[in-house]
């Protein structure tokens, strides 16, 4: 038998003006945890979709093998029936069902005609514990969290008795503590004979369980680095991915001249109606001009709820306290609409669901948050709207054939750079950013990062949500550490360290809260 259960050979995958893959050849030895890494749009996904079938065979150029014998997947249920799961950064699982429902679903175990509820009870049971999960199968899949259900989705392939299993950004929306339980999960699966092929933006996450490295660029394999033999950096990494050597992800600013505070809040207490519970407690923050401040804490501190409660009390909030202070003067916004219009805009955290429409083209997308600037009588000015489209394309690098092509089809790092150039096409004096970096390649985060350097320099501030620490302490002037719904501390750049944020990321609020 064959070291390598699954040869893809020389895959060429065009879509009409671009080519996604050109010539890749990828090997994949058996009961090994493959890494696949590159920038956005170099082309990973378009290789697992093929292998999958969901490019169905016909549709690409080159040859798949699995165990040595060709293959002509033409559904993705043809892929499934060669032991191959797919699990994508977007989970497919029904809400409103049960999880032992989640995991048969599409092979239900029968007992004649009806579907043996008593028998899948007790295989979702043992497929749980497979992968860690000490859960009631009965539970509904809306009241796990995000790390569980994670996990749900990895038991509902192992149900299938995947061999080789795919997971694209798996811990893109994970904590820490999640992603590492993940991580262990696959190195045990691993020892089970599982075959793993891991797409992921973490680099140290890579550098840690991977056994084979293949890069990507450009629709090209650049190189596979053997992680069994010596010790890969994630340096090494970057200077294949893209092109070039990034000493410091986090760029430096130069003559940081912080001013007079732009923006406080005061008291601000929240209540989630619909849950019937307060979400924010008595917070209190200020941000200066020209300034960077990081809010960080595990999932679930509130962060993101600040956020949205800042930017126009969306519906089923209900602001019981507080106040909030713009250039000195007090302003209330009861919609969104009210902030964007006094210099406040927010770059959400899932951008293909709120941040941008993604049937709708570039230029589109842009102009939106302001339209009032392009509009001449009762029309849009579409000659100013796709020059103001192409300077924003530029100036931000945005990748794209034209500013008419649709966000939809863009790498996530150029839509998040669509999603950025849409908000500073307000003019705001405050930017909030919700996990800005979120599922994009180094080489954006790097861009992203440039950019936020020069927009603060600029004279705009900007409060940057997120979860990873390094990005909170690379990026940030002062820090908000969050937890329960309250501020549990700050600290300022120079004496921040992961071990304080953490520690003051999972401090009870008990005290805290008057």
């Amino acid at each position: 038998m064959s070291d390598y259960i699954l040869e893809m050979r020389a895959i060429t995958k065009e879509f009409p003006g671009v080519k996604a893959l050109d010539n890749v050849s990828f090997q994949v030895r058996r009961g090994e945890i493959h890494c696949l890494v590159g920038e956005n749009g170099a082309g990973k996904s378009t290789l697992m979709k093929v292998l999958s079938g969901v490019y169905p065979f016909g549709t690409f150029e080159g040859s798949i093998l699995i165990n040595g014998q060709p293959q002509q997947f033409r559904h993705v249920s043809d892929s499934e029936k060669q032991g191959i799961a797919i699990i994508y950064q977007e989970l497919a699982l029904f809400p409103e069902l049960p999880i032992y429902e989640n995991l048969f679903v599409g092979h239900e175990i029968m007992k004649g005609r009806i579907i043996d509820w008593k028998e899948t009870k007790a295989r979702a049971k043992g497929v749980l514990e497979r992968v860690g999960l000490d859960l009631d199968p009965s539970m509904k899949i809306k009241d796990l969290g995000v790390g569980q259900r994670q996990l749900v989705e990895i038991a509902k392939a192992l149900s299938r008795d995947a061999q080789i299993l795919i997971l694209d950004e798996p811990t893109a929306a994970l904590n820490e503590d999640d992603s590492e339980n993940l991580l262990n999960l696959l190195q045990e699966l691993k020892g089970q004979g599982v075959t793993c092929i891991l797409i992921s933006h973490k680099l140290k996450e890579i550098v840690a369980v991977a056994d084979t490295i293949t890069v990507l660029r450009d629709g090209r394999v650049v190189t596979s680095l053997n992680a069994r033999e010596r010790k890969v950096t994630e340096q090494e990494i970057i200077k294949h991915m893209v092109g070039r050597e990034i000493e410091n992800i986090y760029p430096k600013r130069e003559n940081v001249q912080i001013g007079d505070v732009l923006f406080e809040i005061k008291n601000w207490t929240v209540v989630d109606r619909t849950r019937n519970r307060e979400i924010l407690h008595n917070v209190n923050m200020q941000v200066r001009k020209g300034e960077i401040v990081g809010v960080a804490g595990l999932m679930g501190s509130g962060r993101t709820e600040l956020a949205l409660s800042i930017f126009g009390n969306v519906p089923g909030y209900q602001i019981t306290s507080g106040e909030l202070y713009l250039n000195g003067k007090q302003v209330q916004f009861r919609h969104p609409a009210d902030a964007i219009k006094s210099g406040v805009a927010y770059v959400t955290e899932d951008r293909k669901l709120n941040g941008l429409v993604l049937i709708q083209d570039v230029k589109f997308n842009i102009s939106l948050p302001a339209l009032e600037k392009l509009v001449e009588g009762l029309v849009v000015n579409e000659h100013e709207e796709i020059t103001m489209a192409e300077d924003y394309r530029r100036s931000f690098d945005i990748r794209t054939p034209s500013v008419k092509a649709k966000v939809g089809n863009l790498s996530g790092g150029n839509q998040q750079k669509a999603s950025l150039a849409k908000w500073l096409f307000a003019e705001p004096s405050l930017l909030i950013m919700d996990e800005p970096t979120r599922g994009i390649d180094v080489g954006a985060k790097y861009e992203i990062y440039t950019l936020m350097n020069r927009l603060v320099a600029q004279g705009m501030s900007i409060i940057m949500i997120s979860s990873e620490l390094l990005e909170i302490l690379g990026m940030s002037d002062r820090i908000y550490i969050m937890s329960e719904g309250t501020i549990t501390g700050e600290l300022d750049a120079q004496e921040a360290t992961e071990e304080k944020i953490m520690a003051m990321a999972t401090k009870t609020t008990e005290g805290v809260r008057e």
